[in-house]
């Protein structure tokens, strides 16, 4: 009997030692969950799904000004890079002169100038469309904040409003309360978000022309990063494609901006940097 209950015990004690080693990883587990940040799940590429959304202002249409509208970011990154990983489909929304305010209310001032027509806002017709297409859509790409804040560089003189800041803290309000939680809620599924969305910064089209104008595209970038950090969203650095600080080299091959035209926009080469740009930070 004694050598039997030696055995039980030491039975016992074995399967305490499991339930206690199984209890501890658990509690790991949980504690790691815990303490993991939040933004290192929202960096997790979900990757290419069968729709792709693009979304923004001119850049995201693909505006240049001789008329070749079909040489855009949103077109050059589908045509080269998703739709070998799984994307069937794009769709552009990007309307010339949107403004955060206009993307949330309507009234684009060329809304009759679309790649694929929609009624209303901007916003009101991404978010339907994710809806309608509830987990099979990614990546979702924006770009927006330059005509909220354009109207206030003169660019014959190089002098920059006094309405710069509350126009950038306009910006700021509609991007953190109205944008991006709206897009993120529209792309979330119990709880877990099905699709990537990305923004990007910009440029500095002046930087040749005025360069006093750069500490306020980098002011507008690091507002944009921090309305996107709020919620996990990656921000695709177009300002350090384009050469950074020293970016005033390249605008003339960038950007339309020493020809004729003489146009803030990006020239098919420029499109091609700014879709690269997106590719690298996708990963897929």
């Amino acid at each position: 009997m004694k050598e039997g209950q030696g055995m039980l015990r030491s039975h016992l004690r074995r399967i305490t030692l499991i339930a206690m080693s199984a209890l501890l990883a658990f509690s790991f587990t949980l504690g790691m969950l815990a303490f993991t940040p939040k933004a290192h799940a929202a960096t997790r590429f979900v990757g290419a799904k069968q729709y792709y959304l693009g979304l923004g202002d001119s850049l995201a249409f693909g505006f240049q000004p001789d008329l070749n509208w079909d040489e855009g970011y949103v077109e050059d990154l589908y045509y080269q890079n998703l739709q070998y990983h799984g994307s069937s489909s794009f769709t552009n929304y990007g309307c010339n002169g949107e403004t955060s305010n206009s993307m949330i209310s309507g009234n684009c001032p060329y809304w009759y100038i679309l790649h694929n027509y929609y009624w209303g806002a901007q916003l009101t017709a991404a978010v339907n469309f994710l809806n309608n297409h509830k987990g099979n859509v990614s990546p979702v790409t924006l770009d927006m904040g330059a005509n909220d804040l354009l109207p206030y560089i003169n660019a014959s003189n190089c002098s920059i409003s006094s309405s710069w800041t509350s126009a950038l803290n306009t910006l700021n309000y509609n991007l953190n309360n109205i944008i991006l939680p709206k897009l993120v809620g529209a792309l979330t599924v119990n709880g877990v978000r099905t699709g990537d969305l990305v923004m990007m910064n910009y440029y500095d089209p002046f930087a040749q022309q005025c360069p006093n104008t750069i500490p306020y595209v980098q002011q507008l970038n690091t507002n944009i990063q921090n309305d996107a950090a709020r919620y996990g969203i990656p921000v695709v650095n177009v300002y350090a494609a384009f050469g950074g600080a020293n970016q005033a080299s390249n605008i003339c091959s960038y950007t339309w901006m020493c020809s004729f035209f003489n146009n803030i926009h990006p020239t098919s080469t420029g499109y091609q940097v700014i879709a690269n740009a997106f590719t690298n930070t996708l990963g897929y």
